[in-house]
């Protein structure tokens, strides 16, 4: 006992002349600075024998879930989100934008909201992720637009009314084009969407080309049409090398709610019962064929797969692959 008393005797000097000491002059603890900027977003993996950038156009905030999320009561949706440790009262979607360099093309899918701030001020992040990325807007070859909504040709035009990718066609669904650049749609409740997509696609209009459904109108990428969000929403499977994945679109805009209740309906659906169909309908064969899928709205990169799972479905994000 008294070599023990000793011993605690020892560490207390010992512990009480170290708070004593002071440090040397110019030493002093070291005190990182906070950093005053985020990290550059975008990620960078290969593919087959293309190589996939994502780049993102910012956070896109919606608000309470349960005015844009329907078919259910606001207690589950709170609940579905509180389980998967969400925030229960707001929701925000990403807006992932890949680029695939095919090796002879560079290939844009979709190009966010651009300069309108409908969603607020954190959106509109497509050029500056770009330039972060080194990929300069005049070598993108191709865009291929899921739709026609204002969160996914925003991007195609400058605040000038001047394109921003002066070298690249442009691939949409004809019947697409045709709903949300009608101008007789000005008077109705679609007047925001139907303005910005005609600020971004009339000026652009003799580069335009429509695709039809199964077509693979460019090499490794083929349209699958998936109506019900819009009347012409399309889904790209896309090719490289014997592999392939899926670029979903707004085919399922998040990661629990329209995944857990496929049949749930979005606000922003032009036919919800018709887009919960072709959500159930797609997302079964993507299931089934394990094959791999990217969001355009789920978490950063939004890039994974998705599973069955009782009536519905589960996502698995897949771990990031940084190059060296």
């Amino acid at each position: 006992m008294a070599g023990l008393h000793s011993r605690r005797d020892t560490l207390s000097l010992g512990l009480g002349l170290g708070a004593a000491l002071t440090l040397p002059q110019g030493l002093a603890l070291a005190r990182a600075p906070k950093a005053t900027g985020q990290a550059p977003y975008y990620y960078r993996f290969p593919f087959g024998e293309a190589q996939v950038t994502v780049v993102s156009d910012g956070p896109l905030p919606l608000g309470d879930p349960g005015e844009t999320f329907l078919g259910v009561s606001k207690e589950e949706i709170r609940g579905m989100l509180s389980r998967n440790f969400l925030d229960p009262a707001s929701v925000t979607l990403e807006q992932n934008i890949p680029v695939v360099n095919f090796g002879e093309r560079l290939v844009l899918f979709d190009t966010g909201m651009g300069t309108s701030q409908a969603f607020g001020p954190t959106t509109g992040r497509l050029t500056k992720s770009l330039e972060e990325a080194g990929i300069r807007p005049a070598d993108i070859d191709a865009i291929c637009c899921s739709h026609a909504h204002i969160d996914h040709v925003g991007g195609i035009v400058g605040a000038d009314g001047k394109p921003l990718f002066p070298n690249a066609e442009v691939w949409l669904a004809q019947a697409d084009f045709d709903f949300w650049t009608d101008e007789g749609k000005l008077g109705t409740p679609l007047k925001a969407f139907v303005e910005h997509a005609r600020k971004n696609l009339l000026p652009v209009r003799d580069r335009i080309k429509f695709f039809r459904d199964q077509q693979e109108f460019l090499p490794g990428v083929q349209a699958i049409a998936a109506p019900g969000h819009t009347v012409g929403h399309t889904v790209f499977m896309i090719a490289s090398g014997g592999k392939q994945f899926c670029f979903m679109g707004d085919l399922t805009h998040h990661q629990v709610l329209l995944l857990e209740r496929p049949l749930m309906e979005f606000a922003y659906d032009s036919d919800p019962k018709q887009s919960a169909q072709t959500r159930v309908r797609l997302l079964t064969m993507l299931a089934e064929k394990q094959l791999p899928v990217m969001s355009y709205h789920f978490p950063w990169p939004g890039f994974g797969h998705v599973a069955k799972a009782g009536d519905g479905f589960r996502y698995f994000a897949e771990p990031m692959r940084m190059l060296g």
